[in-house]
């Protein structure tokens, strides 16, 4: 397991300010907000791309996720809802049609960064759709972007919500095993599972070798705000032991765009506290042994 850092904590600065901070704070990799104003596929040209893959050789940054969640850019203006729509389940064909290319040109840009997962929520429920043609319009979208990920030797991790049309992880399992495909799986997170009060080892276990990408943060009496680890309840060392129970060797993102007002002090608070944790040195006698 490694750790990574999201760029969405640094919305108040450029992409590239961003990988100089996570670099710094001491993180081997960096999760892309595919969002204004950063990775924002329509806007960020060819030279954007080369400057950033020098930046991330410079400093040894790998690439852990393209984090295709949201859609600020679409409105071209700054605000934060609706965040996740038009999603891949928009009942409107040419607002869905719009997510389906940003999620293709999402999954070239990962690509070119060696990223090998780019993730994708579900979007919203909306009135006047039943929540089964929700799911088979998601299905008919995921149909002919998973193709092309695979096209990409990238995968497509879905991110269940608590109140999206995907919003636990029984329900993602289900869509999962009904989609079944080896490039389509689970971009977790523990927080989320942590407010709908989920038992974060059953989880774990149950979507198993589905996991392609974990996002991270601490949760407080089940409140959906992401917090530093080590400020809520969450059991971090119990996490950590039952990933690597189910052997999960990929990358665990911090996700904290709720620091957007101070990000390195977030950045480097959240890997001190993780890394100080008796996991690490447990794993590393156990690799030794």
């Amino acid at each position: 397991m490694k750790l990574s850092f999201s760029s969405n904590a640094y919305t108040g600065h450029s992409l590239f300010t961003a990988v100089e901070g996570i670099a710094a704070a001491g993180y081997q990799g960096v999760e892309l907000l595919a969002d204004t104003p950063h990775l924002y596929p329509f806007t960020f040209g060819a030279q954007d791309v080369r400057r950033l893959q020098e930046l991330l050789r410079e400093h040894g940054l790998a690439v852990a996720n393209i984090n295709a969640n949201t859609a600020v850019g679409y409105y071209g203006r700054t605000f934060w809802e609706p965040l996740f729509e038009p999603s891949l389940a928009n009942p409107d064909p040419l607002a869905r049609r719009w997510r389906i290319d940003y999620t293709k040109k999402c999954v070239e840009l990962g690509h070119l960064f060696g990223a090998g997962t780019v993730s994708v929520t579900s979007g919203c429920m909306l009135p006047g759709i039943r929540p089964e043609e929700s799911l088979a319009l998601l299905r008919g979208s995921l149909s002919e972007i998973v193709p092309f990920a695979q096209q990409h030797n990238m995968r497509i991790g879905i991110e269940y919500e608590p109140g999206l049309l995907i919003s636990c992880a029984e329900e993602l399992l289900s869509f999962l095993d009904d989609f079944a495909s080896p490039f389509l799986g689970a971009n977790l997170d523990l927080g989320h599972s942590h407010v709908l009060g989920e038992d974060h080892a059953e989880v774990i276990s149950a979507l198993a070798a589905k996991i392609f990408h974990i996002h991270l943060e601490d949760i407080s009496l089940r409140k959906h705000y992401h917090l530093i680890p080590g400020q809520g309840d969450m059991d971090f060392t119990s996490i950590l032991y039952s990933l690597d129970k189910q052997q999960y060797n990929g990358y665990i993102t911090i996700e904290l765009y709720t620091y957007s007002n101070a990000p390195d002090d977030a950045a480097r608070r959240s890997i001190s506290y993780l890394r100080g944790l008796p996991f690490w040195s447990d794993r590393e006698k156990k690799r030794c042994a």
